[in-house]
């Protein structure tokens, strides 16, 4: 994957590609130890060259806020496919939505139970990775209609986590 980013008036060149073990990272041709994991609506934790930062997107128009500790950019992105992202999105509120694991880790709380009413945003599971606790939430308002996972379990990134109807 390629995309193009403005950020703070610069231009870069992102590249992406899954390649044997893991990712492979490259900023304008520059190889990078780099990975990032969605961690809730809007929050990442990046890890870049073993040092690790909470980053928060927010949409404002049409750019994007990016803020890092105390310091906030405005940026761009320019992607080829957002088109056809953004139209499955739409669907992704309604109907039963499957809970995945966004990066490998160990289950250490599970915050719900079946049959439990939830809101959009509501924490369901608490996975560990790589020393970082990351809360799990609820892709919308229903209730738990199935939990996959127990407390102790390793899970993998993709792996389904609880079902939302």
């Amino acid at each position: 994957m390629i995309v193009e980013i403005e950020l703070g008036g610069k231009k870069r060149r992102v590249e992406l590609a899954q390649r044997g073990e893991g990712p492979q990272w490259s900023v304008d041709g520059r190889r990078l130890q780099a990975d990032a994991v969605e961690v809730e609506n809007g929050i990442f934790s990046i890890l870049i060259d073993g040092e690790s930062f909470e980053v928060r997107v927010e949409p404002v128009g049409g750019k994007l806020s990016v803020f890092a500790g105390t310091r906030q950019w405005e940026a761009s992105i320019r992607d080829p496919r957002e088109w056809n992202r953004n139209r499955s999105n739409a669907a992704e509120s309604e109907g039963r939505q499957k809970v995945i694991a966004p990066m490998p880790g160990k289950v250490i709380r599970i915050l719900v139970r079946v049959g439990d009413s939830v809101t959009v945003g509501q924490g369901l599971v608490v996975v560990e990775a790589m020393k970082m606790q990351n809360e799990i939430r609820s892709p919308k308002s229903g209730a738990v209609e199935r939990l996959s996972v127990i407390e102790g379990q390793t899970v993998n990134a993709g792996e389904a986590i609880a079902v939302i109807a």
